[in-house]
């Protein structure tokens, strides 16, 4: 669902590393006064994209990111969401359609929901300077072979994959940033290597599964 009128550049497919405040613990947290038990939230479900043409991204994450289509909400051709009451509930700018909508599923991590939007305003995507999500990040166990079909179905990288810094690198551990042809922003990253971090704290990033 649309929460924010974020037109993305992207959105991360795993979590950041996690923080924890001095003098506190998770199970602090968890059993707060007035809370139920248990973590309230138990990760990022899916993120949400806005795009002009839902087929071509559709095929371009299909093809550059393995994506595969799962379901329609809104198929093309049924009446769009717009209207004063659409534009309140959504944060659409005042005149936006929305014409299509469908959910795709990317590996094991959180699905990529497209929306075909049109707006009078619409804004060109954000940049890594932007405010706002930034970016999706996607783990990859041979980089080079993914960033290779990302750019066969009409990606760029905008750079060639890099050595991870500080407290992520490790032998292997490495990154790099890509554009869609739509604008978003993705990462493309591996770590096999232990990271650094983990000597100093127990919390750890959330990282896909290996999945037979």
């Amino acid at each position: 669902m649309i929460g924010r009128r974020l037109i993305l550049s992207g959105l991360f497919a795993g979590s950041a590393l996690a923080t924890q405040m001095p003098g506190r613990s998770l199970a602090d947290d968890d059993a707060g006064a007035g809370r139920p038990s248990g973590r309230p939230i138990r990760g990022i479900d899916h993120v949400g994209l806005a795009v002009h043409d839902i087929e071509a991204a559709t095929e371009f994450l299909r093809k550059g990111l393995g994506a595969k289509l799962i379901y329609e909400t809104l198929k093309k051709g049924d009446a769009p969401q717009e209207g004063p009451d659409a534009e309140r509930r959504l944060d659409l700018a005042n005149g936006a359609r929305i014409t299509a909508i469908r959910m795709l599923r990317l590996g094991h991590g959180p699905g990529i929901e497209l929306f075909q939007i049109e707006a009078p305003d619409q804004r060109a995507p954000a940049r890594a300077s932007d405010l706002g999500w930034q970016h999706i990040a996607v783990y990859s166990d041979d980089l080079d072979a993914a960033l290779r079909r990302f750019e066969a179905a009409g990606g760029t990288a905008l750079s060639r994959p890099q050595d991870m810094p500080s407290s992520e690198q490790g032998s292997g551990n490495r990154f790099c940033y890509a554009r869609a042809p739509f604008g978003a922003l993705v990462e493309f990253l591996t770590y096999p290597s232990p990271l650094p971090y983990e000597a100093e704290t127990p919390l750890r990033r959330w990282t896909p599964p290996v999945v037979g």
